[in-house]
């Protein structure tokens, strides 16, 4: 039995250096990178509006996006769309190297009880909040409610 001592050993500490030398620690390059753009918001026609961005992570490890705050609404709420249904969630991921799209028709933030109905023009201040980094502050303009922006979104 001894002669699988070894192997083992050999094995486990192979493992061991590849966890290690595979997960970027100590690199600095191992952690998100954040930056959000084109955010707005359509006009609200009632206390409710909803809110789009796009969320774009240029680090090597994933965030999650876990919740919105804003002085203009009561509460504001993450939701995805699946198939035809819009549900709320705790999180998104937000994933190595890519983007985290709000859109309408697809994820999207809700502002419920607005304080007062932003008008076209004027700019709401959100503060996003992740697992990991630190919260960012966008100033979203808000657009005509029949607002399609052409940059895919």
């Amino acid at each position: 039995m001894r002669h699988l001592a070894v192997p083992a050993t050999v094995i486990a500490g192979a493992l061991a250096l590849t966890a290690c030398g595979g997960s970027g620690s100590g690199s600095g390059d191992a952690k998100a990178d954040l930056s959000v753009s084109s955010s707005y918001m359509p006009q609200p026609v009632s206390d409710m509006a909803a809110g789009f961005l796009t969320i774009a992570n240029k680090g090597g490890a994933k965030d999650e996006l876990t919740s919105v705050t804003s002085d203009a609404a009561g509460s504001v709420t993450v939701h995805r769309t699946v198939g035809q249904s819009m549900e709320e969630v705790t999180s998104l991921d937000v994933p190595a190297h890519g983007r985290l799209v709000f859109r309408s028709g697809g994820n999207h933030l809700m502002f419920e009880n607005l304080k007062r109905k932003p008008k076209e023009g004027e700019k709401v201040t959100v503060e996003l909040h992740f697992a990991d980094s630190g919260p960012i502050k966008v100033e979203m303009p808000v657009k005509a409610a029949t607002y399609n922006p052409t940059n895919g979104h």
